[in-house]
């Protein structure tokens, strides 16, 4: 509403200012002028405010500043004169507002040409009212050739100034779809990250579970057993420990409840086409890099062929392994990410990125995979979690998956390796309804 008034104010002022800017093509006190342009542009971009309101006053503004112009440059007139000379505008910016309300053109602003037509008839029968206005009062005549001259004017600054409006809505319009996409991005991370998080809890709650059996079993044994001393009091101890656990369970099961919620609910925007997936992790961990103060080339290789995937699936394998891959790249180098059919099996999808890092040495390559090692320390010298693969493989592994590491020399004899992580994953696993 505030944008409204703002320019509501700036059209009372812009409006009387660009009337000054104008020809006389009947040798008569009749003008054509900018103040029209401008005033239809103001009435396409002003909403919530009548358009017949905005005629009246800006019909009254700019009678009133023509007459204190007049008054100021060209003393010895009087009121009266000065008004009988400017007063017949008023009428013009008043029928153009009310048939600009009446017919309805901000209903529909991006029908251009019915709006352009509109517009040109709008201002011919303004520019008619204001000629009768000062026919009656001097006499001036107005023809059929006059009201031609003033409809092909019409046509001219209509068109133009429907250009121009349409051209500032489809900019608007481009930044509204790139601020969504970007804001559609950051919540398929942020997803996908809870969905990494949902593996690993569900992993928990089939460990709480397992740990709240076996103290309860030891509860059983404790009381069963009549040779171990205080037998009572470890009974206890144990169900205590038990009934705890559980409680641990209940609260996480509810967590998990949650998370499953938000992440398989049904909606488009959970399965995207494998090229969409590939830009969009291209997209995030570019600017990673950047962040990092690295120049990395990345190239995406994706098969037209595959169905649209489960996007946090495909994000919370391939993301992991394509900002571990910018992390392991010191100052310069590419990366390169593929989600394609194996090797023509098409019900088997191969998700992989390849760097050109320093490799991992191949006393280490059984150990990337355990929980907790890490090569990665931040600026204070504190390691990373060393969860990264780990989560991967959790996550490969519960979908009937694998995940693979290789490396080779780069070829062209640069002296760099090449190293692969590929996961394999059965096609229905990542498809929607798993078909």
């Amino acid at each position: 509403m505030k944008v409204n008034t703002l320019l509501f104010l700036l059209m009372l002022i812009i409006v009387p200012l660009a009337g000054e800017l104008n020809i006389h093509p009947f040798a008569n006190t009749f003008r054509l002028s900018f103040g029209t342009p401008v005033f239809f542009f103001f009435l396409l971009s002003i909403r919530h405010i009548p358009p017949a309101l905005s005629g009246v006053l800006t019909g009254i503004a700019v009678v009133a500043f023509r007459i204190l112009l007049n008054h100021f440059l060209q003393p010895g007139y009087s009121f009266e004169e000065l008004l009988l000379l400017h007063g017949p505008a008023f009428f013009y910016y008043m029928v153009y507002g009310l048939l600009f309300q009446v017919l309805g053109i901000n209903a529909e602003p991006y029908r251009a040409l019915r709006v352009g037509i509109l517009a040109v008839g709008i201002e011919v029968a303004a520019s008619v009212a204001e000629l009768s206005v000062r026919r009656s009062i001097n006499g001036d005549f107005w023809d059929i050739i006059k009201i031609g001259k003033v409809a092909f004017m019409a046509m001219i600054r209509s068109f133009f100034v429907l250009g121009f409006y349409n051209i500032i809505r489809l900019n608007q319009s481009i930044q509204h779809e790139e601020a969504q996409r970007q804001q559609t991005e950051r919540i398929l991370l942020l997803v996908s990250d809870l969905y990494e998080e949902s593996v690993q809890l569900g992993k928990t709650l089939s460990h709480a579970e397992q740990i709240t059996r076996e103290s309860y079993e030891l509860y059983r044994e404790l009381q069963q057993n009549e040779s171990l001393k205080d037998r009572d009091h470890y009974a206890r101890q144990a169900l205590r420990i038990s009934g705890q656990v559980h409680e641990i369970k209940k609260d996480s099961q509810r967590i998990y409840a949650g998370l499953s919620k938000l992440i398989d609910s049904e909606s488009e925007v959970h399965y995207m086409t494998p090229q969409k997936l590939g830009e969009l992790i291209v997209r995030t961990n570019s600017k990673y890099a950047l962040s990092l103060d690295k120049s990395i080339c990345f190239t995406l290789n994706s098969d037209a062929s595959l169905p649209k995937l489960h996007v946090y699936t495909v994000l919370t394998l391939i993301n992991n392994l394509a900002s571990n891959a910018v992390e392991a790249i010191k100052d310069s180098g590419r990366i390169d990410v593929a989600i394609r059919f194996l090797l023509e099996k098409k019900d088997i999808v191969s998700l992989s990125v390849t760097d050109n890092g320093p490799g991992i040495p191949e006393r280490k390559r059984e150990m990337v995979f355990t929980p907790g090692y890490t090569t990665k320390y931040d600026e204070k010298g504190q390691p990373s979690t060393g969860m990264g693969l780990f989560y991967v493989r959790e996550v490969a592994e519960s979908l009937g998956g694998t995940i693979e590491l290789a490396q080779n020399n780069e070829k062209n004899n640069t002296g760099k390796i090449q190293t692969t992580f590929r996961v394999i994953l059965p096609l229905r696993k990542l498809t929607e309804k798993g078909r």
